[in-house]
């Protein structure tokens, strides 16, 4: 920094001189000149040390430095000494340096690209440099040729031209390219210093040519320090129009060329066609140029911005230091769409759902899919986690009120929602990390919610991990074990069947509920194990029992084997097992139905758990070899007596009904529920009003009083 301010205030005072007295004026711009270009090739080559990525570049800008200063000690000498031999020297020292200043920056441009971006670079590049080449000749190459000048004015001046469209060509790189960022100082500064060598060589103003070494020194004594690094910069958004506005100049310069000459008659038509064919052209190209602009920043299903373009919007607010907050969405079930009416359904939902959330949103945010079923919205200008929330329940809300129809289906959009509100100039990721644990805890604590990040939020991911570490060694540890809760008949209490429920009882964190590691033991592919552990323990026992099976398990190519090893190993009737799956799993691929057809086959009953809650289509009840509806425990609770609390349960046991299925009730805690059941038609269920999951001795010891008093049954037939 002191090198900086001391070489700047030096440059000011050797200008302030010149300015005062003009008799040294040439020695002091000669001198200054000298000690900018010495320092300029210095601090080049020490820049040039700092990453492999720029190192090239930076060496021949130095190399560019170094022959302005050959040139300046020559020049100084043939002012001094006379002789043509010192000025051709310094003359050729002088073009030297803006063949390596311009190869520098153009070989850094250039050298990011391969193939045919390379060759769009190099056309956009000759577009410009040819507008600077149709203005060069006819303002200065003409006028001059007609004049006849020496031989050694001729060569200065040409070459110098030649000079400032290989600058041009240089400054159109960096512009072209984005590296004229606030993100990359010393490559900003370069740039304005050649446009300002560029500008004062234009405009023969000494001054100038100070002002712009300067600059081009101050750019690798910058750079020293602080490497580069190998990203590629986004352009800012003017300049990929450069191109477009060169030939937009060139067809002015042709018309006030023809227009000046008097010769509008001879070319006037020549001019105008090739005026129209550029003309068109720039349009196609600027067409072209927000088509793709558009393709990289939106999602062509949806309509909405994609992940690139909520980086965009995003970097724009940070760098403005906008207040912000995130809503990162994720579709519950989406999966289970796809699988039971195949991906084009699940293409609708999407679009779908892409049009309810841009209605639920103002009109200056930005709603985004930034994956398969991800979405995001980013509210700029929110700084309260209430406002933030606020949208998100509208979101749900309007989700809710809209289900998409697939065929005859109306089938309901839920999500989860994570809220989080950016601080003060915090980056996309870390919003992004906040938001996305946000958004797993609400997956968590059930469908179609929201949760607003706060500090005493973790991310249980790490946590999930370790989990399933224990877990895969659980089994082994005998850390898990069954309960059994009763299934009985609503009129009596009767005893028919019990359902198995694993349970884990770990070392050092306790008793873990089975919601909070089944999904892990799915994830990690421990169920299938397990699963089956389960099944023996359950088909040992004295009572019919009704066992859990996982969708994973049901998709292993060896499950129905598996299962009827089990029975065979334990000899226990099939007829007195009954195995639930979830609606997720019926929907799961004729694979899943073939095998479930062929446990039924040998007696094994199938029951739906937690029937209604799921995404299948009634259409699969008609032709699958299903036995039992199990009504999900929340239908039952919100039965009040009235005919909206118990619309869904109703139509539950109706559809059984025609089916001829026999429901079971989950979750029965009262005996004003029992009884509105009864009264629907439902005679079957378990809940803590009749047990809680007990021990297996205990639930046998149920069964052979039930058995004493002649009261036992079958969970699938009738009491």
């Amino acid at each position: 920094m002191v090198s900086i301010v001391a070489l700047s205030l030096l440059t000011a005072a050797g200008q302030g001189y010149m300015a005062v007295h003009s008799d040294a004026r040439l020695w002091v711009l000669g001198g200054l000149l000298l000690v900018l270009d010495v320092a300029g090739a210095g601090y080049g080559f020490l820049a040039s040390r700092q990453s492999p990525f720029t190192r090239m570049p930076w060496r021949l800008m130095a190399a560019g430095r170094a022959a302005s200063a050959v040139g300046a000690i020559t020049i100084i000498l043939s002012e001094r000494v006379g002789g043509a031999a010192f000025w051709w020297s310094g003359t050729t020292g002088h073009l030297a340096m803006y063949v390596l200043l311009a190869g520098g920056v153009l070989y850094g441009a250039i050298r990011q690209y391969t193939g045919r971006d390379r060759v769009a670079l190099l056309a956009e590049l000759t577009t410009v440099v040819a507008a600077g080449v149709m203005l060069t000749w006819y303002i200065t190459v003409v006028p001059l040729l007609g004049r006849q000048p020496p031989a050694r004015d001729l060569a200065y001046i040409l070459g110098s031209h030649v000079g400032d469209l290989l600058l041009l060509a240089a400054i159109a790189s960096m512009l072209l390219r984005g590296a004229v960022t606030r993100y990359a100082l010393p490559i900003t500064v370069n740039a304005v210093g050649l446009a300002a060598y560029l500008a004062s060589d234009l405009a023969w103003s000494l001054s100038g040519v100070v002002a712009a070494s300067l600059l081009l020194t101050l750019a690798p004594m910058i750079s020293v320090g602080k490497p580069a690094h190998a990203a590629r910069l986004n352009p800012p958004a003017w300049a990929v129009y450069l191109p477009v506005s060169a030939i937009f100049l060139a067809c002015g310069l042709l018309i006030a060329v023809v227009a000046l000459e008097g010769e509008v008659l001879r070319w006037g038509g020549i001019v105008a066609g090739l005026i129209m064919m550029a003309a068109a052209m720039a349009v196609r190209q600027i067409i072209y140029m927000r088509v793709s602009g558009d393709l990289i920043v939106s999602d062509p299903l949806t309509g909405l911005a994609n992940r690139v373009g909520l980086e965009h919007r995003t970097a724009r607010a940070v760098r403005h230091r906008e207040s912000m907050a995130l809503l990162l969405i994720d579709l519950d079930g989406f999966k289970l769409i796809n699988d039971a009416y195949g991906h084009a359904a699940g293409d609708t939902v999407l679009i779908h759902f892409a049009g309810e959330l841009r209605d639920a949103v103002r009109a200056g945010d930005l709603a985004a899919r930034i994956g398969g079923d991800e979405f995001a919205v980013l509210l700029p200008g929110v700084t309260d986690a209430g406002r933030a929330r606020a949208v998100a329940e509208r979101i749900l809300a309007v989700a809710a009120a809209h289900p998409v129809a697939i065929g005859d289906d109306l089938v309901p959009v839920r999500a989860s929602i994570g809220v989080a509100v950016a601080t003060d100039g915090e980056a996309l990721q870390e919003v992004t990390r906040r938001a996305d644990v946000a958004m797993y805890h609400s997956k968590r604590a059930g469908s179609h919610g929201c949760v607003v990040h706060d500090p005493s939020l973790t991310d249980p991911r790490a946590d999930d991990a370790l989990l399933s570490d224990d877990l895969d060694h659980a089994l082994d540890r005998g850390e898990l074990h069954v309960l059994y809760q009763p299934i009985v008949t609503l009129a009596d209490a009767r005893p028919v069947a019990a359902e198995a429920l694993l349970r884990w009882q770990h070392p050092t964190r306790g008793r873990i509920p089975p919601d909070r590691f089944i999904p892990i033991a799915e994830r990690s592919g421990a169920i299938a194990r397990i699963g089956l552990w389960v099944l023996a323990e359950a088909a040992a026992q004295p009572f019919p029992a009704s066992v859990n099976i996982s969708p994973r398990q049901l998709r292993e190519p060896t499950v129905v084997h598996d299962i009827l090893a089990v029975l065979h190993r334990t000899g226990r009737d099939p007829r007195d097992l009954i195995l639930e799956i979830t609606e997720s799993a019926i929907v799961d691929g004729e694979a899943v139905i073939d095998a479930l057809r062929s446990l039924r086959t040998h007696g094994i009953r199938i029951a739906i758990d937690d029937f209604g809650t799921g995404y299948s289509s009634l259409q699969y009840l008609t032709r699958l070899p299903v036995d039992i509806l199990k009504i999900d425990r929340s239908f039952v609770a919100e039965l009040n007596g009235t005919p909206g609390g118990a619309a869904v349960t109703e139509a539950i046991i109706h559809l059984a009904g025609a089916l001829t299925l026999t429901t079971v009730a989950e979750g029965i805690e009262t005996a004003a529920q029992a009884a509105e059941l009864q009264s629907l038609g439902c005679d079957k269920g378990q809940g803590y009003l009749y047990a809680e999951p007990l021990p297996a001795a205990d639930v046998a010891r149920t069964f052979v009083g039930s058995a004493a008093e002649g009261r036992t049954g079958n969970v699938g037939g009738s009491a």
